[in-house]
């Protein structure tokens, strides 16, 4: 899973990837502030995902004053698939089902679909959200960087009709997923990179720090609850990795982040421990199973 991926789900009324606690957010940015390994990252350096589909159970982790929220259950389907000559497509679909403090329940089903030039050259997304079957909000466009690493142009043709401009360095969600690897092979702590993954109407550009921890050797996958498949990552590394969402421009030294996730991600691009805080309430999602697809074939 692209933890771009988009940020996964972000601020789009259910969705991101979870992250730190709010209050561990402090140590985060006194690591903004001033680490030597901090680093400024720019489009490339890709390292490669594996096609795949993968089921997570959702629950409710943390709750805190005022919102409200007493139960929290749901589950979220992320699909992967593509190459490195074809481009990648990622499909996912969120659904959770929320019950008030008073007892009212309400189902929230996000489904998102998008593809992205392995070059990150080009980027379409389509997003949709409904609440209990009710369709409240569509989002659809495409962006393109003018040339290798130039500026990137998006036009947005739902919710309406608009065309913005992003700074030639933003990355796109396999794009940011892909290079976060490559950080975490090279032992880079600190990753730093504005992501747009069409996420708010598509108008939103997140500045994002990624703290990566030590990896964990290969084999333990196997001290991790039983998943469906889950064998096969057993011989692979992975990292624990922690990411915060700040508004564009924002001061990081004061603000506090949009959104935190925080998930173990293994070296093919596979996620597990998924923890998403959005502020008032934490969810979990725990991998129930994942299946290995097959990479679409080059033609030329």
């Amino acid at each position: 899973m692209s933890p771009g991926k988009g940020a996964w789900f972000g601020s789009r009324g259910l969705g991101a990837t979870g992250g730190l606690s709010v209050t561990a957010a402090a140590g985060l940015i006194a690591i903004l502030c001033g680490a030597a390994n901090a680093q400024k990252v720019q489009p490339g350096g890709l390292d490669q995902l594996a096609p795949h589909r993968a089921i997570y159970d959702i629950t409710l982790a943390d709750t805190r004053g005022g919102t409200g929220v007493s139960e929290l259950t749901g589950r979220m389907v992320y699909e992967l698939t593509g190459s490195a000559c074809q481009g990648y497509t990622q499909n996912m679909r969120f659904v959770t089902r929320m019950t008030s403090q008073e007892g009212a329940t309400s189902i929230t089903d996000m489904r998102s679909t998008s593809w992205e030039d392995a070059l990150a050259k080009a980027f379409r997304f389509n997003s949709s959200q409904y609440k209990d079957t009710k369709l409240e909000e569509t989002t659809d466009g495409d962006a393109n960087r003018s040339d290798a690493g130039g500026e990137v142009k998006v036009e947005i043709t739902k919710p309406a009709k608009k065309a913005i401009s992003l700074k030639k360095d933003t990355f796109f969600p396999v794009q940011h997923s892909m290079a976060l690897l490559t950080a975490a092979r090279k032992g880079v702590r600190l990753f730093i990179a504005d992501l747009y993954d069409g996420s708010e109407k598509g108008e939103k550009v997140f500045s994002t720090a990624s703290f990566i921890g030590p990896p964990k050797p290969a084999g333990y996958n196997h001290n991790l609850p039983a998943a469906k498949n889950g064998d096969k990552l057993g011989q692979l590394r992975s990292w624990p990795i922690s990411i915060s969402y700040f508004e564009e421009g924002s001061d990081k030294k004061d603000s506090i982040p949009a959104y935190e996730l925080a998930f173990l991600y293994f070296e093919n691009g596979v996620s597990r421990r998924l923890f998403i805080d959005y502020g008032d309430f934490a969810v979990r999602g725990a991998l129930q199973s994942v299946e290995f697809l097959e990479p679409a074939k080059c033609t030329k």
